[in-house]
């Protein structure tokens, strides 16, 4: 039985090596990937994360089952007035980390299925295309956060 638990020990062990291997070649990589967490009520929230790929990339879209509709935003400052909007894409430039934070680009979690509760996870795809026109499907579990990290601001009222 000891030799069996020892082999099936190495086995697992280098499987999960195996699973790094293939996340260390992926072309763009996601850190800190977070979602702010939610009341009850609400019905969007944002999400947040830094991108960093290793050729000239554009981040095309991000999707999730914890929301309807999922959107990534700039936030912008003109002439003294803060806007928030759409973007079609999100450049990323080779070997740039890219902060997608509550001040500037983010995703927004619109139409969501539930409340996002501090200590939860919610699964993002991202969806990455390369200069050459390559894409790649990234999968990211985003950790739900405190409504006290963002800042102060409140993208709720804004939709």
């Amino acid at each position: 039985m000891r030799p069996v638990l020892n082999h099936l020990k190495r086995t697992v062990c280098a499987l999960s090596l195996l699973g790094l291997a293939f996340q260390v070649s992926a072309q763009t990589r996601v850190d800190d990937a977070w979602v702010r967490a939610t009341v009850p009520t609400q019905s969007a929230s944002g999400a947040f994360m830094t991108l960093t790929a290793d050729s000239d990339s554009k981040l095309l879209s991000v999707a999730s089952p914890a929301a309807k509709d999922v959107q990534i935003h700039e936030m912008s400052m003109k002439n003294d007035v803060m806007s928030m909007g759409p973007v079609k894409s999100v450049d990323l430039p080779a070997g740039k980390a890219v902060s997608f934070d509550p001040n500037g680009y983010h995703v927004m979690l619109m139409g969501l299925t539930g409340q996002l509760k501090e200590g939860d996870s919610v699964p993002l795809t991202l969806t990455v295309e390369n200069a050459k026109g390559e894409k790649e499907t990234i999968e990211v579990k985003a950790a739900v956060r405190a409504l006290t990290n963002m800042g102060g601001h409140d993208h709720s009222k804004m939709h």
